[in-house]
């Protein structure tokens, strides 16, 4: 009988011991997990406040080409900024094909953000 008292009391101390380790490898990898989110949760407002302020310098560009008469879209200038950003999205192992959206998307907004400061729209093509 204390034999199997003995052996009952060695399972479950092996068995809490075994629990713990996992609990405490779970909670290691939560902790690391955790870390990595608050980096790119700091990136993620990092890129908010850029786009911001990007914007903020549309505004004085639209009001510019108002004050100028200069249509808000400029094509050329626009494909010059896409194929640079490309070139610069790769060396950080970025696809084209995500530079080409984030760019699409950043210029369309800058596009709105000129019009409604009064720049005129481009002339369509005849």
């Amino acid at each position: 009988m204390q034999f199997k008292k003995i052996i009952t009391i060695i399972f479950i101390a092996a068995l809490t011991v075994s629990i713990h380790t996992k609990i405490s490898a779970q909670t290691t990898t939560i902790d690391s997990l955790a870390i990595y989110r608050v980096q790119i949760d700091s990136l993620d407002k990092q890129l908010i406040e850029l786009l911001g302020r990007r914007m903020q310098v549309v505004v004085q560009v639209g009001q510019y080409k108002a004050l100028h008469n200069i249509p808000a879209l400029q094509k050329a200038r626009f494909d010059a900024i896409l194929q640079k950003n490309i070139a610069m999205g790769k060396a950080y192992g970025l696809s084209e094909a995500l530079i080409s959206e984030v760019m699409n998307a950043i210029h369309k907004e800058s596009l709105g953000k000129e019009n409604a400061v009064g720049a005129p729209p481009t002339p369509a093509k005849q």
